[in-house]
């Protein structure tokens, strides 16, 4: 057993080291040598920090962006707006069915 952990601290020194540390892969189970690879640039965090616009150029980047939104036809929002009606048309229907008959089963319960 010590022989497996001198060759992982061997395999550590020879790919290790100050200028290229060794990373856990996340990959349990696969061996000592699956188990490490060496750190790359890829590992370094993104910058995301985004520079803030000023409002004429947040007002501009808008229009670009909504230009390139596909708008729905008269027709497919007349077909939306039908479905979302009915659905809550249906909704409140079942909701208040089941509010008045859970209070009629109260009613019932405490009446005797």
């Amino acid at each position: 057993m010590s022989d497996d952990r001198d060759d992982v601290e061997r395999d550590d020194k020879k790919v290790g080291g100050a200028d290229n540390p060794v990373v856990p892969t996340g990959k349990a189970g696969r061996g000592n040598v699956a188990e490490r690879r060496v750190r790359t640039d890829g590992d370094d965090a993104e910058d995301t920090t985004v520079k803030r616009a000023n409002p004429v150029q947040y007002v501009g980047q808008v229009g670009s962006e909504l230009k390139k939104v596909i708008w729905p036809t008269r027709s497919q929002m007349v077909t939306y707006t039908a479905v979302v009606l009915l659905f809550l048309v249906f909704m409140t229907l079942l909701v208040s069915g089941v509010d008045f008959g859970m209070g009629k089963g109260i009613e019932w319960a405490f009446a005797r």
